[in-house]
């Protein structure tokens, strides 16, 4: 069997390329809001990352697939709403992607937001044209901790998943990865360390990460 080496990255999004957990936060509040519910941010840094379905269903339990969607489309008008103009990329992120891809390194989002929140933040940040491959989460049937969303962004790169690391901020993408079969770099931006620790790497931010680093991962 050939050696392991890094062929592609598949990056999550939010928490880890662009801080936008303040605007998801307020969106979810205000939607839960008016159908009665209290909604902190300590009961949804948790879920920060989650797919919207399985957000509901915490908050809300089972609801029919109309209403559903419709709390859905409201919470993500409330976002798209709050969030443009605002786009701020998280320490050491945008550096690493134009590095990753200046390498000729394969890249790819794997991200539980649905495709136009995707495109606003790389759109805005200017960092689309360094993906090769774009996963949302309802390309799946189910969202992390299940590897599906990995293993997906592996087969649009056509790389095998023990070639690729995963660049993620959320203990249930750790997960993910970890189950797909893929080397997993942490970002404590909504954990801590601990909670983290399934990862192959564990960083503070990614401002002193290079390439030759997420190398060394498979060496």
């Amino acid at each position: 069997m050939s050696e392991n080496r890094l062929e592609a990255v598949a990056w999550d999004l939010d928490g880890v390329i662009a801080d936008t957990a303040a605007y998801h936060y307020r969106a979810w509040r205000d939607v839960f809001k008016k159908r009665g519910v209290t909604y902190t941010r300590a009961e949804f840094m948790p879920y920060f990352g989650r797919r919207h379905d399985a957000i509901i269903k915490a908050v809300l339990g089972n609801l029919p697939q109309k209403e559903l969607d419709a709390i859905t489309n409201a919470k993500q008008q409330n976002y798209r709403r709050s969030v443009a103009g605002h786009i701020k990329g998280l320490p050491g992120a945008v550096a690493l992607i134009k590095s990753i891809h200046a390498k000729g390194i394969k890249q790819a989002i794997a991200s539980s937001a649905v495709p136009e929140n995707i495109d606003i933040i790389i759109g805005g940040l200017g960092i689309a044209n360094c993906f090769q491959a774009i996963v949302g989460g309802m390309e799946v049937k189910e969202g992390k901790p299940n590897p599906q969303i990995f293993l997906l962004a592996a087969a649009k790169l056509k790389v095998r998943p023990a070639d690729c690391l995963v660049i993620e901020d959320a203990i249930a993408g750790v997960a993910a990865a970890k189950l797909a079969g893929m080397k997993c770099l942490a970002v404590t931006n909504s954990h801590p360390k601990a909670a983290l620790k399934a990862a192959d790497l564990i960083v503070d931010n990614l401002e002193k990460v290079s390439v030759v680093d997420l190398q060394k991962l498979f060496s």
